[in-house]
């Protein structure tokens, strides 16, 4: 029997190799005037995102140019809103990692509004967003965080008493995700290890997720399948353009699948952590993966017919040509290959980022696992970090 579920919003999709050179096409059948937001990184000076930006500039009417660095913040966003108040825009075009779509998604969102974007932020703020917005264009460079697919931009403030919230509405998803997976080729090892690794804990956090559905089931299911043949054969050689595209692939699916299913502790750890200390969402997202599924199985495996315990299994089919083995065997595989991608990727521990022994409780004690397979304690989860750090 089939069982209920809601589906959000999704843009139009254009996806394919080469398809960045519909950009201009696409910028001008929304109007003349453009805000184009780049990230301060090696996009712009790589070969493809030169060429690129040089084409809209010469062929799109009158286009104004922001560069953003790092995960956008509410004095960031505040900031650009301010300074091209007055500029008449008729789309706004964020060509980045996640971070720089979220900065286009917020921008998009709070043109026109007269106060702070901090007061429409979950958790943080007393209004309501009312949807409004200036249209918008996302096109990603990395393959991770689905921000291109999503209706929420993540705003960071880093600090003792830091967050990372959203701004969210389902009209703030993207008019139009252009995805080219050329546009990722540009990508180094770290990026491509931490962006790629996201998008396999959403992944995988959506499809184990307590309010997962046969529907988004199937979106997860597939860039999983993309994940496990592709994350490594990316890093490993970043100009494997067959590798790149089922990675530009998963991650724009990792984006459904997380807007519908919702997700797990390894991204309530980002969410807590990235709020206290300047990490990369996809390096928290990459270094716990691993950990953070060994506690889930280890507390599912008291019930061996549950269906997380079962999923998971599911998953660890994927890496083995074994088909007759038993649901343990596939579950220990699946945490052995987590731990081996985490360590041949060379990602991070916590305590490279500042993190140290007697921060670990605080984290666990803010951190939210509510899409979890399974309630994890405040000591659980502080084992994970340990694990880690």
């Amino acid at each position: 029997m089939v069982g209920s579920f809601k589906f959000s919003p999704t843009p139009s999709l254009i996806f394919g190799v080469g398809k960045r050179k519909e950009l201009p096409k696409v910028i001008k059948s929304f109007g003349l005037h453009s805000l184009i937001i780049t990230g301060a990184g090696s996009f712009s000076k790589s070969i493809n995102g030169n060429q690129l930006l040089k084409e809209i500039e010469n062929s799109v009417g009158s286009c104004h140019f922001a560069t953003v660095s790092g995960e956008p913040t509410p004095e960031m966003i505040d900031k650009i809103v301010e300074r091209i108040s007055n500029v008449p825009l008729d789309v706004i075009v964020a060509i980045g990692g996640g971070s720089v779509l979220d900065t286009g998604k917020a921008i998009s969102a709070m043109i026109g509004k007269d106060e702070t974007i901090e007061k429409y932020l979950e958790g943080v703020g007393t209004k309501q967003p009312d949807g409004s917005k200036v249209p918008f264009i996302a096109v990603p460079t990395t393959a991770g965080t689905g921000s291109e697919t999503t209706k929420n931009a993540v705003i960071t403030r880093i600090g003792e008493n830091g967050y990372k919230k959203s701004l969210r509405h389902d009209n703030y998803v993207p008019n139009i995700a252009l995805i080219d997976p050329e546009l990722t080729v540009s990508c180094g090892k770290e990026i491509t290890a931490a962006s790629g690794t996201d998008a396999f804990t959403q992944l995988l956090e959506a499809y184990v997720s307590s309010k997962s559905s046969q529907f988004i089931d199937l979106f997860a299911l597939e860039g999983l399948k993309l994940s496990v043949k592709y994350l490594l054969q990316a890093w490993k050689n970043g100009d494997n353009l067959e590798a790149r595209t089922g990675m530009s692939y998963a991650a724009m699916l990792s984006g459904i699948a997380l807007a519908n299913s919702g997700l797990g502790t390894v991204h309530g750890f980002a969410s807590s952590i990235g709020g206290f200390y300047p990490i990369p969402h996809g390096v928290v997202c990459g270094t716990l993966i691993s950990e953070c599924v060994a506690k889930n199985i280890e507390k599912l495996s008291k019930s061996k017919s549950s269906e997380g315990y079962i999923k998971y299994a599911g998953i660890g089919r994927l890496l083995t040509t074994k088909n007759d083995a038993s649901n343990s065997y596939y579950c220990k595989l699946l945490i052995e290959s987590l731990r081996g991608w985490v360590d041949e990727m060379q990602l991070p521990r916590l305590s490279s980022y500042g993190i140290k022994q007697e921060d670990l409780n605080k984290i666990a004690k803010v951190t939210d696992n509510k899409n979890n397979p399974v309630v994890l304690t405040v000591d659980e989860m502080t084992q994970i970090l340990e694990s880690r750090l």
